[in-house]
This record gives C-alpha cells, sequence and structure tokens, in this order.
C-alpha cells in the first residue's frame, strides 16, 4: 500500500442484494467503476444472493474481475448475512419476492415481510451505524420502512427507497415533448409509492428553452397531456417495460440507484431537489408520518431534507392522498404480518 498515491482512502463496503440478477448485472461495473462514491473512492462489493444462484454469481465475479478496474480492492460473493452485512457503508437492497402469477399482493407482502425483516436484523447486527441503505426490491417504500424498524438503532433518515427511477421517466418524458435534453429539465416531482399510484408532479418544474428557465406547463404547452397522458405513461411504464422486453427494468434501474447513491453521497445541486422515498416524519405536507413516501429532497453532508413551502393545488392534493392512502393500507397490513 505504501506505493499508493496520498489521496487513496481506505475502501467503503457496499452490498449489493440480488447479486445475480439483471439489475444488478448492469449496476455492479457502474459502481466498480467509481461512477457512483467517487473516483478516487476504492470499493468492496459485498455481493449476496440466494444458495441457489451463487454459480451464476461466481460469473458475475470473474466478469468484475476481468474488467480489470482499479478501484475494486475486493469481491466477496456470499448467501450468509453475517458476512454480507458486516461493516457496511452502503446497502442496496435490489433482490425481492417478484410477484408471480396469480399471487394475491398480500401474499406479495407477507413473503417480502419476511426477507426485509431478516435483512433489517442482520444491519441492525452486522453493519456500522452509518449505513447509508437503499431499498429497491418491490413494494419498495413498504419493503423500505419494515428494514427500518427491523434496525432501530440505525436512524430511520439513513433508509430510503428507489423513486429515482420514476423521476428520471418524468423528466425524459418533459424533456422529450418540449424537444430538449434531459438535463434542461428540473425539479420534477414523484410524490407517494413506487405503484401506479405514484403522483409525478410538474406543476414546480421548470425547462431550459433556449437558455431561458420556464416554467414546465408553459414549455409544454399543453396541460391536458400534463394532467393525463404525462401521468399514466410514468406510473405504468415499468409494465410497458415488461410488455415490451418481457423483462423488467435492469438498465434504467442501475442508472437510476447510481443517481440517487450518487447524490445522496455528493448533495444536490443548489435550486434543484430530486425524489427519494424518505421517512415522512415532520413532513409539512399532511402526508401521515409512518411511512416511507417519496418527497422532493435536497441533499448536503449525505443527509437529505425534504423541500418544504411548495404549494400544493386541489389536482395535486387529492393524487398525493390516493397514494398515502395505498401507502398506509400497505404499512397496516406489513405490520400485522411483522407482529405474527
Amino acid at each position: 500500500m505504501t506505493n499508493q498515491p496520498s489521496c487513496a482512502a481506505d475502501p467503503i463496503r457496499v452490498l449489493v442484494t440480488g447479486a445475480a440478477g439483471q439489475i444488478a448485472y448492469s449496476l455492479l461495473y457502474s459502481i466498480a467503476k467509481g461512477d457512483v462514491f467517487g473516483k478516487d473512492q476504492p470499493i468492496i462489493l459485498v455481493l449476496l444472493d440466494i444458495p441457489p444462484m451463487l454459480p451464476v454469481l461466481d460469473g458475475v465475479v470473474m466478469e468484475l474481475q476481468d474488467c480489470a478496474l482499479p478501484l475494486l480492492r475486493e469481491v466477496i460473493p456470499t448467501d450468509k448475512v453475517e458476512l454480507g452485512f458486516k461493516d457496511l457503508d452502503a446497502a442496496i437492497l435490489v433482490g425481492s419476492m417478484p410477484r408471480k402469477e396469480g399471487m394475491e399482493r398480500k401474499d406479495l407482502l407477507k413473503a417480502n415481510v419476511a426477507i426485509f425483516k431478516t435483512q433489517g436484523a442482520a444491519l441492525e447486527k452486522y453493519a456500522k451505524k452509518s449505513v447509508r441503505v437503499l431499498v429497491v426490491g418491490n413494494p419498495a417504500n413498504t419493503n423500505c420502512l419494515i428494514a427500518s424498524k427491523s434496525a432501530p438503532s440505525i436512524p430511520k433518515e439513513n433508509f430510503s427507497c428507489l423513486t429515482r427511477l420514476d423521476h428520471n421517466r418524468a423528466r425524459s418524458q418533459v424533456a422529450m415533448r418540449c424537444g430538449v435534453p434531459a438535463d434542461a429539465v428540473k425539479n420534477v416531482i414523484i410524490w407517494g409509492n413506487h405503484s401506479s399510484t405514484q403522483y409525478p408532479d410538474v406543476h414546480h418544474a421548470m425547462v431550459n428553452v433556449h437558455g431561458k428557465e420556464v416554467e414546465a406547463y408553459n414549455a409544454v404547452k399543453d396541460d391536458s397531456w400534463l394532467k393525463g397522458d404525462f401521468i399514466s405513461t410514468v406510473q405504468l411504464r415499468g409494465a410497458a417495460v415488461i410488455k415490451a422486453r418481457k423483462l423488467s427494468s435492469a438498465m434504467s434501474a442501475a442508472k437510476a440507484i447510481c443517481d440517487h447513491m450518487r447524490d445522496w453521497w455528493f448533495g444536490t445541486l443548489d435550486g434543484e431537489f430530486m425524489s427519494m422515498g424518505v421517512y415522512a416524519g415532520g413532513n409539512s405536507y399532511g402526508i401521515p408520518e409512518d411511512l416511507i413516501y417519496s418527497f422532493p429532497v435536497h441533499i448536503k453532508n449525505k443527509s437529505w431534507n425534504i423541500h418544504d413551502g411548495l404549494p400544493i393545488n386541489d389536482f395535486s392534493r387529492a393524487k398525493m392522498d390516493a397514494t398515502a392512502a395505498e401507502l398506509v393500507e400497505e404499512r397496516d397490513t406489513a405490520l400485522s404480518f411483522l407482529s405474527q
């Protein structure tokens, strides 16, 4: 190690669960290359999956080795939580029970409560108390809440779920409609659940048109699209991808995970907020407190704050309340399983 440049930091331990799956396959290279935690941050990648997937995981490990990435110090494949969750700096929980044909939503919830109770308990027992946890596996909001409740000594603020994919979808839809690049659109919001009740909101979004910032409604000039097809397109985009590819979103999900974690690590730009599923306690938007709900957030020094004070019209209010109601119902069902 004496020949390392003086800027070489200690490696951080990053866990990815469901590591033999297709989202992870699109994700691991970006993390190992330095796109998420920084170009001078060495990484120890911990890859957790269920025992039947271990042979596949060995192939993933081989490929990561064959990328010859200078920041990747070690890759640890495992099916054991005591190794998987040990001393973590970041945990990206991608693995979950997928919905099978004919499966009731309640059965899906029950299976996932068991998984995320175990993983929350493992975070509590083995991970650093400063660990940052991103839940991707669906139903992501409720899985995240269960994990957090199962790790009471880790701050609630350290848990989040992924709604950045929905955020990126909304941003891209507006950009395409206006004929501008995606980064010319800022401050779209995803409110609520990562489900088809989520509310993609552009009332506070701005679009850079020919160097001038214009409110999204004035840039798009089509209110009926923004209040209709735009919302349903974003809400149902995951299903549309499955219908077309016969597989769920992987490339775009991995990109959203990278965006979410990078912003959590390095902060959001001044004057911009991003969508993150976070603990609703103390929010100023009248959302029930004991939920993981997607809000617009600013991030600084690895801490997020909900962006307060946005005016909410009646149209938005009804949609924000509808997705909250679904989350309350999910939470209550999940908690009944948790106590069994």
